[in-house]
């Protein structure tokens, strides 16, 4: 029978300082404080987070207890990592908006009796000049500039705000607050979590273990990114969110069942040897894929469900059973607007974009022009291959 714990820190893990140190603390009987940050600038988790959240809830289920730290102030600030510019800093008001929106989210993962969660202003509200200066004091600028993001923008001659230095500072803080023993995180941030583990030593504390895990591809192999229409939201109903899996390229696949699923590691073997040889359809592993993560999201009866409904719709090419309708108004309606209004499209440039690449059909017809007035009538309109709209007059 394997190790538990030896799979937990090898399997879907990109790395751990210090492994050793971490395994004995797992090891020694002591609960430990997961501590888990995050910035609600955005309010939306998608599947490429889920794969540190999987290892949280493996660890809450050997009894170990998760500190989210809900980052209201670093969030006004913006995590700089791998942006090339400053964010645009957002309202209290935005920050709580999203928190909240990000934390039911979260818990479709995480354990919440489990949680314990913190915001950082129960800290940072009480701070003093005197106490940003005291930690301004521990870290030097050359430590700063080692932060690749940090580099970039310096040499390139961007611009580069004192706010924005003292982000790694904040997030390492944090640790301090709560006396954090491992922290968790992708490897973009491994800077600002070894600056946590710095501070700690400094200030008498024992250093936190740093758990990082990889950064999940698109589905199309490109970063993850509402931008490129290549992620799978852990908000997503169960059907769209099997037909989004079944939308990952074939030399995607092992990384998504590695890291987002637990089909045992020698099952993997033999699907990668499989795939390499041909002698499995890898449509047919991505079933697998879409049915294990969306029975883990939602449940086994969801997945069953949209399953059932994928082979419907794609496989035999009939049409959903549950589509959503749209009234088309008297005189008609350009064939943007429809999109954006029915919610198909999430904005005007996106429903154009759509319509060039040939995206959308109306009554099995491509429409060839964003100027096109759709006349009200009974009718069925396809965007891409998973969201229909039945329009009525």
């Amino acid at each position: 029978m394997r190790d538990n714990l030896e799979w937990i820190l090898t399997r879907g893990v990109a790395e751990i300082i210090v492994k050793e140190e971490l395994l004995q603390k797992l090891r020694s009987g002591r609960p430990l404080r997961l501590k888990q940050g995050f910035d609600p600038s955005k309010p939306d988790l998608h599947i490429g987070h889920a794969v540190g959240l999987r290892k949280l809830r493996q660890l809450q289920d050997l009894g170990h207890q998760v500190i989210l730290i809900v980052g209201d102030w670093t969030a006004q600030i913006g995590d700089p990592s791998g942006r090339d510019e400053s964010r645009t800093m957002l309202t209290p008001q935005e920050v709580r908006t999203n928190a909240q929106t990000y934390m039911d989210q979260f818990f479709k993962i995480v354990d919440r009796r489990r949680t314990e969660v913190r915001w950082q202003s129960e800290w940072f509200g009480k701070f003093t000049l005197a106490d940003v200066f005291n930690l301004t004091s521990r870290f030097t600028l050359a430590q700063m500039m080692a932060h690749e993001t940090f580099r970039k923008r310096w040499e390139s001659g961007s611009p580069l705000t004192l706010m924005e230095l003292m982000y790694p500072l904040l997030q390492a803080y944090d640790s301090i607050a709560i006396e954090a023993d491992v922290e968790f995180g992708g490897t973009d941030q491994k800077f600002n979590i070894l600056a946590g583990r710095e501070l700690q030593a400094m200030l008498g504390q024992r250093p936190q273990d740093v758990f990082l895990v990889p950064l999940l591809p698109g589905t199309d192999g490109r970063k993850m990114s509402k931008t490129f229409g290549n992620t799978v939201d852990l908000s997503m109903p169960p059907d769209q969110m099997y037909g989004k899996l079944m939308s990952i390229s074939d030399e995607m696949l092992m990384d998504y069942l590695t890291l987002v699923t637990d089909i045992p590691d020698e099952e993997l073997e033999q699907i990668a040897t499989d795939l390499r040889a041909g002698t499995v359809n890898p449509r047919d592993v991505k079933m697998r894929l879409a049915r294990e993560v969306v029975g883990y999201i939602h449940s086994p009866e969801a997945a069953a469900r949209a399953e059932e409904e994928f082979v419907r719709v794609f496989q035999r090419r009939e049409l959903p059973t549950d589509m959503p309708e749209f009234a088309v108004p008297a005189g008609g309606i350009n064939i943007v607007d429809l999109m954006v209004q029915a919610g198909v499209a999430g904005s005007k440039s996106e429903a154009r974009r759509l319509i060039q690449q040939g995206g959308v059909r109306l009554d099995d017809a491509t429409v060839d022009s964003v100027d096109r007035l759709v006349e009200p009538r009974e009718a069925i309109l396809q965007v891409g291959k998973r969201r229909f709209l039945r329009l009525k007059a």
